[in-house]
């Protein structure tokens, strides 16, 4: 359903489902007591500025009643945002992709405290393109490589490569060496069901179930400290790589979730996770030619003895 609004600032108008039925007279009252932590007063007054708007783009006035509009748009009003201190590095574009570096903390698409603070918009913003939309993406706590879209006529095509698991994805990741010092047997092939719930900030893993989650982890180098592994995800399960690897007795250094979920704090720019997205290997749905992007970033606990290995 196409937004009657147009993106503002590189950030897209929110669009709301109102209930054609219930127990509220309007659909003010609604959003009132959906929106329960914002100030009533405020929310109202948006209706009488027009700021709440129907399909057709016309304001909807605070008095209409409930089930005369289903739907609604508005542009959200977050506090003021701190910036988060890392920038977007541009790795490829063309007349139908962008792929970027995205640096730790920095969130894919605008969500929660975060707007401006977004790899979209700031792409969006950068390049002058409102039309930009991202192909997949990575949490805010990882880095790596990122691919966009810079047209809706060609995005799809990118899309289904992703849903249909025709991209090669590759990722780093640096655990703490388990206290006991045993390894596991590389390279592993590790699998479960993995299962995220509304209102959870961590997936749960469903051992009664088929796996529907898998992952290729290999070894890169360790020492004294510290496990490199090179990760081949099968599936693309959200905080996958994360929970298989807690899994596996090598949890990720600086991992707030897994295997323990510790206090929500703010970010601490000095301990960022130790993931990264390497490279993403596909065969371009437009031209039939093989792409590669490979990350320019690192990660800082890694070893450095170690030769790479080949992805080839």
């Amino acid at each position: 359903m196409p937004s009657p609004l147009p993106v503002r600032d590189g950030v897209g108008a929110t669009r709301l489902h109102v209930p054609l039925t219930g127990p509220w007279p309007t659909a003010a009252a609604y959003m009132v007591e959906r929106f329960f932590h914002l100030d009533p007063e405020r929310l109202l007054e948006r209706f009488d500025r027009g700021d709440i708007v129907r399909a057709d783009g016309s304001p909807l006035p605070r008095d209409a009643p409930l089930g005369s509009v289903e739907f609604v748009w508005y542009y959200r009003e977050p506090a003021v945002e701190t910036r988060i201190p890392f920038e977007i590095e541009i790795l490829h574009q063309d007349d139908h992709l962008v792929v970027v570096d995205k640096p730790h903390f920095l969130p894919t698409t605008p969500g929660g405290k975060f707007l401006q603070n977004s790899a979209l918009v700031r792409l969006r913003n950068l390049l002058d393109n409102p039309d930009l939309a991202p192909i997949h993406r990575l949490d805010r706590a990882t880095a790596g490589l990122l691919m966009f879209a810079t047209r809706p006529a060609t995005r799809g095509a990118y899309q289904l490569l992703f849903e249909n698991r025709q991209v090669q994805k590759v990722y780093e990741a640096v655990s703490a060496r388990p206290a006991s010092g045993t390894l596991p047997s590389f390279p592993v092939v590790y699998r479960n069901n993995i299962v995220k719930a509304r209102g959870q900030v961590r997936v749960q893993v469903d051992d009664t179930k088929e796996p529907n989650s898998e992952t290729l982890v290999e070894l890169i180098d360790s020492d004294e400290r510290v496990v490199h592994t090179l990760l081949r995800p099968h599936s693309g399960k959200m905080h996958q790589l994360r929970v298989h690897l807690a899994a596996l007795g090598i949890g990720i250094l600086n991992d707030r979730f897994y295997p323990d979920l510790l206090d929500d704090l703010p970010d601490d720019f000095e301990r960022p996770l130790q993931l990264l997205a390497r490279e993403l290997r596909f065969v371009d749905p437009l031209t039939g030619t093989e792409r590669v992007f490979r990350t320019r970033r690192t990660l800082q606990h890694a070893p450095r003895t170690g030769a790479p290995v080949s992805d080839a």
